[in-house]
């Protein structure tokens, strides 16, 4: 079994560990963890791995977040995965900051780059883990807040919480979507 795992984010070193970047910084960890590293190929940062005999293909697209959906239609079809087995690894300004979501299908919810995905893709039938960052901020500023870093008192949490999305990305890989989503979804 063959699983296309996308973070979501912008390349350049001023939008690392921002907001907006979460989908890399979970990647970027589940890699360390696995003793991997990312490789520039087409359109997408990219890395394998295998957990319980599946096989993980991380992706952290270089199109920028607008253009998302070219680098996962590209990769769906060079590695034959299908849309069941994609997951998107994405911020949303509509949960709170500690927690996680993870659903089989659902809405753009205004994100630029889940828009680009279904617009390629013709389709919002994929898997994606929504990892909560707030919406903590003045009227007119989103882009601003989701373009800086976490609060210094969310750091100690955002390591868990990356923890934990790790998690849920092997379990979805190896138990599916409705165990995962018993077991995390709280």
């Amino acid at each position: 079994m063959k699983y296309l795992i996308v973070g979501l984010g912008n390349i350049g070193q001023e939008y690392s560990d921002t907001r907006h970047n979460i989908g890399f910084m979970v990647l970027d960890q589940m890699a360390k963890e696995a003793g991997i590293s990312f490789s520039t190929m087409r359109l997408a940062s990219y890395a394998e791995m295998t957990y319980k005999g599946r096989s993980l293909y991380l992706i952290k697209p270089t199109t920028y977040m607008n253009l998302s959906g070219k680098a996962v239609s590209y990769w769906m079809q060079e590695l034959k995965i299908p849309i069941e087995n994609v997951l998107i690894i994405v911020d949303d300004l509509a949960i709170p900051f500690g927690s996680l979501r993870i659903k089989p299908k659902g809405s753009a919810a205004g994100h630029n780059g889940l828009k680009s995905i279904e617009g390629i893709l013709g389709s919002n039938e994929y898997a994606r883990l929504r990892f909560g960052i707030s919406d903590n901020f003045p009227k007119g500023r989103q882009v601003d807040y989701v373009l800086s870093g976490f609060d210094h008192d969310e750091l100690p949490a955002l390591l868990v919480l990356i923890d934990n999305s790790i998690n849920m990305i092997k379990s979805f890989a190896s138990i599916g979507m409705e165990l995962t989503m018993t077991n995390f979804n709280k």
